[in-house]
């Protein structure tokens, strides 16, 4: 189906953002995985043709564009070179309204200009060992003494969590206060009892640095408290359904470019004498999938849309979570499966989005979180 979500400024800002990819990623992506991070100089590459940034003033550095579109074009073109190990998605789509839209003016001086250069990289804290998604079950403790918070804890499965020189770090800072006794504290690389621990070995998105992050006796700057103290939670639900539409960007461009691969592997590919793709099986099973994928980038359309007025809910966000995410995840599965032992094969792409793409019904809430969510809204 035809998309009418993108106009002529869109379309050039996608070829741009293609040959970037193309440039400056596809060639060197495989020797990332195997390193397990993406050098720094990449994310200033990025900034240098303006893939970072959008929503930030131009006074600071940005595009001065607070139109997600933009966003989406960038996910959906890493999704389609297959460049799981970028963390652009996560500075773009996650943290820009954290750093934006709740930071102070100083604070805007002092960080931003870095962030829309890709000199500061930057992760937000919320998952513990112990806590993943129970967000009120979080024990990090921030405690006031005088024009400082002293940070204690420790947090894992942090995005960026190797390369970021900022962290927005979910604290308790009230513990008698329940969903009112959390705050966020930035901490900045360098910060003395902030330390990281290894770059975990993941199933896939292995060019993606994600870490264990501790923190003991660790003394932040009370201007270095992100929004309104006490009231973390409620900036964690605020911004939470825009990262979950930005995952179901992923899940759904993610899927539409295993199938395309796909198509192409069973028209050349012979079984008894013809191509795979001319057994009733094969046809049918893209064609579901081609269905499937169609449908929710409607459905994703729509939400980008609403995003873009103010006008998207916690349940929208919800529901596009966990249907596309899982859409993708049976998308990818049915395309290795077409792809017979060829699909098992390392060089081939639907078997790094096998193993890439399988974490996205988890992060950023769990399908179980997420259906929970879709139900209470209907009042149950």
């Amino acid at each position: 189906m035809k998309r009418e979500l993108f106009d002529a400024d869109h379309d050039l800002f996608r070829e741009s953002v293609a040959e970037f990819l193309k440039r400056e990623v596809a060639p060197f992506h495989a020797q990332w995985e195997k390193d397990g991070i993406v050098p720094r100089e990449v994310w200033t590459r990025a900034g240098e043709v303006g893939l970072l940034g959008h929503g930030v003033p131009e006074e600071f550095g940005g595009t001065g564009l607070d139109d997600y579109r933009y966003n989406a074009i960038v996910n959906e073109e890493i999704c389609r070179a297959h460049a799981s190990g970028l963390g652009v998605t996560l500075q773009n789509d996650v943290m820009a309204p954290y750093m934006v839209r709740l930071t102070d003016d100083e604070q805007k001086r002092r960080w931003l200009p870095g962030f829309a250069a890709g000199e500061l990289i930057t992760a937000i804290a919320m998952t513990e060992p112990g806590t993943g998604s129970d967000l009120q079950g979080i024990t990090t403790s921030a405690v006031r003494d005088g024009d400082e918070f002293v940070v204690n804890g420790s947090k894992t499965f942090i995005t960026n969590g190797i390369n970021a020189d900022l962290v927005i770090v979910v604290c308790r800072t009230d513990p008698g206060a329940g969903a009112q006794g959390f705050s966020l504290i930035a901490v900045e690389r360098g910060t003395p009892g902030f330390e990281r621990g290894r770059n975990l070995d993941k199933i896939g998105m292995k060019a993606q640095d994600t870490a264990e992050l501790f923190f003991d006796d660790v003394r932040v700057p009370v201007g270095n408290l992100i929004g309104t103290e006490g009231q973390g939670f409620i900036h964690l639900m605020e911004n939470l359904p825009q990262e979950r539409l930005s995952i179901a960007t992923c899940a759904v461009a993610s899927a539409d470019a295993v199938l395309q691969h796909t198509v192409a592997y069973c028209r050349e590919r012979t079984a008894f004498g013809r191509s795979i793709g001319r057994f009733q099986n094969s046809r049918f099973v893209l064609a579901e999938i081609a269905t499937e994928v169609d449908i929710a980038r409607a459905y994703v359309d729509r939400g980008i849309q609403l995003l873009n007025r103010g006008e998207l809910t916690v349940e929208d966000a919800a529901m596009a979570k966990w249907w596309t995410t899982e859409m993708c995840n049976r998308a990818v599965d049915r395309c290795l499966q077409l792809h017979g032992g060829y699909g098992y094969m390392m060089e081939y792409p639907v078997a790094r989005a096998w193993q890439d793409t399988r974490v996205q019904t988890i992060y950023g809430g769990t399908t179980e979180i997420m259906k929970e969510i879709v139900g209470r809204g209907l009042g149950l």
